[in-house]
């Protein structure tokens, strides 16, 4: 027994010697041809050991090789598939002998890996070039029970600076300063990866826990702790791996990105002109698997919109496909609208023309979207929306915003907006029915119009469709109406436009007074009450048209029509104002007597002049001049003071008599005042020549 334990342990001391010597005299040549066809037989690709070659078995089995490379597939150049300076892999024996792998050290340093798409053929696919590219894994799910029955642990496991390259014929990307460790003592014990890593310029650390190595492939429930830092992005993720066959997880979640430009343009994405997509921020609560995505945010910060609600992403689609509801504080949607590139001027005064420059509604091709919001306050522009119910779907470049709820400038209502932009000419509709609105902030927000006051109601449609501000103006077509109570016309006082033209004709001093007590008729100051305001309108081809105006007013009853042409920027408009013998206020007769001073307002949106329609005065004078010259409508001849007054009134709306019967010395009673004027105007005139003899004969026109 004591020697066959003497010979045992010769054996066993033998068999130690030769795994410690044997390295050292069997020249490397002769197992680095078969280390080089084991591992090329194993890969698929034509390995190559161009470095100092070391082989030893004990204490533990190790090899260390420098200059490695492995070639690329065919097709795809001469440079190597990957390369690296030095590979030192070593395995402790005793473990594997009781089928466990220990992996004392597998270090990598500078390893060099070039992967390219062409088509539907890559260079990382390690198969010989008749075995057929395995099909896709089943919706099964590659985490199941069974899929590591083995024991294994990591000790010295890390890649130091690598470097990946990426390119599929079009594009490239590359990862530089690539720095990997992992830790793992077993397989049921946690494993720990730390790195960084620089990608396209961009430094970007990691730091990932998974509980289990084995829970994770074998599909059960196991915890996962995920930090992400660096410039384009931060997150944390502190949840679980859910007990499935996928990626399913649940967990919570925060990140921010300071800028969501930067982080697209890192992307290759996109993203429309403007100041907006800046900063964004959420933190809550996450599930689903790399398809479908829920989240609950506690709070999202998108510029300076905040807010919390429930989103669901869908990466199953064509476009990435948001769908959940938000409530948000403050929204300003200006800063996203498409902007277009044409800069107004910082020293331009007043409205410019329409930019012809395209706009880009490349965002709205981004994603498609179902959202329910509920705003506190709402901007659009200079428009303010309060307490809005909005609902906003947008599918494959249509953009359908349903505002079913909105309080604004003290009124109510509901209104929709539709971009189209599928086809190569976007197409717009814009709906709303408001009520109760408080005038002059409404109309300045909407239209940059503030000389109307009072409480309105407002129902239009529109539609339009171009590229540009301008093609935009040219199409707008639609109708629509508006009611206006109790309120005032800024800018002119109507009812002194109509006595400063009698005093004109009347010849009083009151046409010319600078008493700082007389209202003006035009200015700043001046203005026009009304308990009603009402009409309709259309539009074609940009072109606004109303012909039915009607204001109400105890003093005055005027009636309006005319065009506003937006793509030029031009309007021309005509008021009829009739000040009446009686107040009578809203719903008197509108058909009262009085005096008639048509007013023009026309020009150029930016320099828009008001006053009296000569026009139309001038043309009833030559009618009437014309008239009489002929003999008038009833044969007989007039003088011409006569012809001249007669026109006139007609021209301002006071009623004549040209009969020939009238007596010259009747009261003046019942006369209209505008006509007492207009008689005291030409007798004046009649005063101002040499007096005639007096013969007692009448010369048929009452002495005048």
């Amino acid at each position: 027994m004591t020697r066959l334990l003497q010979v045992i342990f010769v054996l066993i001391v033998l068999v130690i010697g030769a795994a410690i010597i044997l390295p050292f005299v069997i020249p490397a040549s002769m197992y680095r041809e078969r280390v080089q066809l084991a591992a090329s037989e194993a890969l698929h690709r034509d390995i190559t050991l161009d470095g100092e070659l070391h082989l030893s078995l004990l204490p533990r089995i190790e090899i260390r090789a420098s200059t490695v490379s492995i070639a690329n597939a065919e097709g795809f150049g001469d440079a190597p598939l990957a390369e690296m300076g030095e590979m030192r892999v070593a395995v402790k024996l005793q473990p594997l002998l009781e089928r466990r792998i220990e992996i004392a050290e597998f270090v990598l340093i500078d390893p060099t890996i070039r992967l390219q798409q062409r088509g539907t053929r890559n260079n990382w696919t390690l198969t010989e070039a008749t075995t057929p590219v395995p099909a896709p894994a089943s919706s099964d799910g590659f985490r199941r029970p069974g899929a590591l029955p083995l024991e294994a642990s990591f000790g010295d496991v890390r890649i130091e600076n690598g470097y990946i390259s990426y390119s599929d014929g079009t594009e490239s990307h590359d990862i530089s300063g690539l720095n990997l460790l992992t830790s793992m003592p077993s397989l049921d014990g946690p494993i720990q990866l730390d790195g960084s890593l620089n990608v396209d310029g961009e430094r970007i650390t990691f730091s990932t826990r998974i509980a289990s190595l084995r829970d994770f492939f074998e599909g059960r429930q196991t915890g996962l702790l995920v930090d992400l830092s660096g410039n384009l992005i931060t997150a944390h993720f502190d949840g679980n791996f859910l007990e499935s066959s996928d990626l399913s997880m649940d967990g919570a979640f925060r990140t921010t990105i300071p800028s969501i430009r930067n982080l697209a343009a890192f992307a290759g994405v996109d993203m429309p002109a403007g100041d907006s997509l800046r900063r964004f921020s959420t933190s809550g609560r996450v599930s689903g698997d790399p398809r479908h995505i829920a989240l609950t945010a506690n709070s999202i910060q998108l510029d300076d919109v905040s807010g919390s609600g429930n989103v669901t992403l869908n990466l199953d689609a064509a476009r990435p496909a948001l769908s959940g509801a938000l409530t948000l504080a403050t929204v300003d949607v200006t800063p996203f609208l498409p902007e277009a590139p044409a800069e107004t001027p910082a020293n331009a005064a007043g409205l410019q023309p329409w930019s012809e420059a395209p706009i880009d509604f490349a965002g709205l091709g981004l994603v498609d979207a179902d959202l329910r919001l509920t705003v506190g306050l709402l901007k659009f522009r200079d428009i303010e929306v309060s307490d809005a119910s909005l609902r906003l779907q947008l599918v494959n470049s249509r953009m359908e915003a349903n505002l079913t709820q909105i309080s604004l400038y003290e009124g109510s209502g509901s209104a929709s907006v539709v971009v189209n932009a599928r086809r190569s000419t976007p197409s717009y509709s814009l709906r709303a029915d408001l009520s109760g609105l408080d005038a002059q902030p409404f109309l300045d927000a909407v239209a940059g119009f503030d000389r109307l006051r009072g409480t309105g109601a407002v129902d239009f449609a529109f539609n339009a469709s171009g590229r540009s501000q301008a093609a935009i103006m040219q199409s707008l077509a639609g109708n629509g109406e508006f009611s206006f109570a109790d309120g005032a016309i800024t800018g002119i006082n109507i009812a002194q436009t109509i006595r400063n033209v009698s005093s004109f004709l009347s010849g009083s001093s009151n046409a010319t007074s600078t008493d700082s007590e007389t209202p003006a008729a035009t200015g700043e100051s001046a203005e026009t009450d009304f308990s009603a305001l009402t009409g309709t309108f259309t539009a074609t081809a940009g072109r606004l048209t109303n012909q039915d105006l009607l204001l109400l007013s105890p003093l005055l009853r005027v009636t309006g029509s005319g065009w506003a042409n937006l793509p030029d920027q031009t309007i021309d408009y005509r008021l009829q104002p009739r000040a009446v013998a009686s107040i009578q206020g809203q719903g008197g007769d509108r058909d009262l007597q009085g005096i008639t001073v048509p007013v023009r307002i026309r020009g150029t949106f930016n320099n828009v002049s008001v006053g009296v329609d000569t026009e139309a005065v001038g043309q009833a004078l030559l009618t009437g001049a014309i008239s009489n010259a002929l003999g008038g409508s009833s044969g007989e001849a007039t003088s011409p003071e006569d012809a001249v007054r007669n026109t006139l009134l007609n021209a301002l709306g006071v009623e004549t008599d040209t009969g020939s019967g009238t007596d010259p010395d009747a009261p003046a009673t019942d006369e209209d005042p505008a006509e007492q004027l207009l008689r005291s105007l030409f007798d004046r005139g009649r005063q101002t020549r040499d007096p005639e003899p007096d013969d007692g004969s009448d010369d048929g026109n009452g002495g005048r």
